[in-house]
């Protein structure tokens, strides 16, 4: 029997249909206010004048590396996890430290400390297997001074990774 004028409204279709609806986007919305709060973004960074200083100081160490023509060829073995890193260049220091830094994903970021088995050859163990996307950033020292090589880079099997060998990108205007 249908509803007519004079019957409550709870015995009509459009009210039901309607809060339908409101129910629905009250549900979405706290499934996605809990999405948000369980996987927060971790790539956003408020503090933008520390973040610009820190691009500066940046800057600085590529340009000694670039001033000590220093070029570095990355081996990473994949079955056994040595680190190889041949160094060319003015600058010769006892240990370097090599970072692998996923663009995305902090917890697959890796760091290498490399020593100096002979002059200009440096070896290191990593933990585990790396390979695709990755910043790569070398980090050495020259008469108290840090110097940084950082590239991005695909690391792949069998194929070693160049470093100085691009451009410096954003450091016309300091040269």
């Amino acid at each position: 029997m249908p509803a007519t004028a004079a019957s409550p409204w709870y015995k009509h279709l459009w009210p039901w249909i309607i809060i339908g609806i409101l129910t629905t986007s009250v549900c979405l919305s706290l499934t996605m206010v809990s999405i948000a709060v369980r996987n927060p973004d971790n790539l956003v960074n408020d503090n933008y004048y520390e973040a610009g200083k820190g691009i500066n100081r940046s800057l600085d160490r590529e340009l000694l590396a670039q001033t000590l023509n220093l070029k570095a060829s990355i081996h990473l073995d994949e079955l056994t996890g040595e680190v190889d890193v041949r160094l060319s260049g003015n600058s010769n220091p006892q240990t370097l430290e090599l970072n692998l830094i996923s663009p995305t994903q902090p917890d697959r970021d890796r760091k290498v400390q490399l020593a100096r088995s002979e002059p200009g050859r440096y070896v290191g163990q990593l933990e585990d297997k790396v390979e695709g996307r990755r910043f790569v950033e070398l980090l050495g020292s020259q008469d108290e001074h840090v110097w940084r090589l950082f590239e991005e880079e695909k690391v792949e099997h069998g194929v070693a990774l160049q470093l100085g060998d691009e451009a410096l990108q954003g450091a016309e205007h300091q040269q």
